[in-house]
């Protein structure tokens, strides 16, 4: 069963709807007995990535969510400030992330390429995939294209983790992949058939 987080951040039935669309069976999982069904684990998040944090953190799930992905190595994808909270920390604010996938997450105002460009990075842009992501492994004939919307992007240690880039200002980290842990800055939900091909391939991989 594909279980999306709700720790009250994040637009959960657009995920219910897409997964429905393509047939795959999902359900919304906001207590620790309900993960426990989860094949695989969607943490999405918007906002700030502060209240983000304080949100899952108080939502009793923290805990369950590390046994499962780190202990019984469940696959899970971050999706927009659920992929920052895989990082140690952000820019943004000042609670520590989950640190699944060492990296830290920056403003692009803080770099003098982006200076001149529109806050925040709003709208379609194309994805740069990596080769051998599984992620893009089926289904991308084609020059993906996502909907991005934010201010901060998350910047991996280990280059090796990066799954994709998009240009915004420079090449920033938009896809990241440390075994069967995943995290997407864009926004699949809103992308369409890419956004369906990506979220279908995390759950068949």
């Amino acid at each position: 069963m594909i279980c999306i987080v709700d720790y009250g951040v994040g637009n959960i039935q657009a995920f219910l709807n897409l997964f429905k669309r393509v047939g795959i069976k999902a359900q919304r999982a906001d207590t620790p007995d309900a993960l426990r069904k989860a094949s695989h684990l969607v943490l999405p998040g918007v906002g700030h990535f502060d209240h983000a944090m304080q949100r899952f953190n108080d939502s009793g799930m923290r805990a369950s969510m590390e046994e499962l992905v780190l202990g019984s190595k469940i696959p899970v994808i971050g999706i927009c400030v659920g992929m920052q909270m895989l990082a140690h920390g952000s820019d943004e604010g000042n609670e520590p992330g989950l640190g699944w996938i060492p990296g830290q997450v920056r403003a692009f105002a803080s770099s003098s390429e982006c200076h001149d460009l529109p806050m925040p990075h709003m709208g379609w842009n194309e994805l740069q995939p990596q080769a051998g992501g599984e992620l893009f492994a089926r289904g991308f004939d084609d020059i993906p294209q996502f909907y991005f919307l934010h201010s901060y992007y998350f910047d991996a240690e280990d280059k090796e983790d990066v799954a994709a880039t998009a240009h915004y200002g420079f090449d920033f980290d938009a896809v990241v992949s440390r075994g069967h842990i995943y995290g997407v800055q864009c926004h699949p939900e809103k992308s369409h058939h890419w956004g369906e091909q990506l979220l279908k391939n995390f759950v068949e991989h």
